[in-house]
């Protein structure tokens, strides 16, 4: 079932600063790599995308108000040219997509990741269907290779909320980074924000944002004003020319 954020943390933050559309030719191209059903929704049958009966993801949505859209179904020579990346859930990333992805960042690329270690949000889908969405991140090797360690606490109980810049960001069944070594030999200078729940790093001429969890991005979760919110305030950090 999908994942219900407390009410009390939403009311607090202010409202999303998706104002007025740039002009599409304004619009920086953003690619997508994701689990999640934001191309065409998701639906128990193929019929039901065909017939357009399926609702629109609002990070979509969201995403096109700031962004050329560009979905990406392998990582590769299809980041060249990108200066902007969102991964959401990926499924895990082969040998070489994580070579291309360290590459790509160490060269300048910006980098926005969720990586979720227990996604519980609503799906049509069951376990097992390639197209559910990813339920357990599987990102250790790049993660490793930035100086990077995530785990979870299965104690903890529910939604919950951790600041960053001044703004809730909501969570749930989340995360925690650590620092390490980084693995490789590589540098990498990461630091720790929102309570080890997002992780900063500077990756070569690059750099990383990374929040331990993706509840926020539930199709649900897009009528809070406070979500859209935290998600500019992430895009913010991860894309902003004078964050790094």
């Amino acid at each position: 079932m999908l994942r219900h954020v407390a009410a009390l943390l939403l009311a607090a933050l202010s409202t999303p600063a998706f104002a007025q559309d740039p002009a599409p030719a304004e619009r920086p191209a953003l690619g997508v790599f994701t689990t999640l059903p934001l191309a065409w929704g998701e639906a128990s049958d193929l019929g039901a995308v065909i017939r357009g009966e399926t609702e629109s993801h609002w990070l979509r949505g969201a995403l096109d108000a700031e962004y050329s859209y560009v979905a990406l179904d392998t990582l590769g020579e299809e980041l060249a040219g990108l200066d902007y990346l969102l991964l959401a859930q990926p499924r895990g990333l082969g040998g070489a997509e994580n070579v291309a992805l360290d590459d790509w960042v160490r060269g300048g690329g910006r980098l926005l990741l969720f990586a979720d270690p227990m996604m519980t949000g609503e799906s049509h889908y069951g376990i097992g269907d390639r197209r559910r969405p990813q339920d357990v991140a599987l990102l250790s090797p790049i993660l490793a290779r930035w100086g990077l360690t995530m785990t979870m606490d299965e104690a903890q109980e529910g939604a919950d909320g951790k600041m960053l810049d001044g703004t809730m960001i909501p969570v749930s069944l989340y995360g925690t980074f650590a620092l390490r070594d980084p693995a490789g030999g590589a540098p990498a200078d990461c630091t720790l924000a929102a309570e080890a729940v997002v992780a900063e790093c500077t990756v070569g001429e690059g750099r990383v944002v990374i929040l331990a969890d993706a509840a926020m991005l539930d199709p649900g979760m897009g009528e809070f004003a406070g979500v859209r919110t935290a998600l500019s305030v992430l895009l913010g950090r991860a894309f902003a020319a004078d964050s790094q």
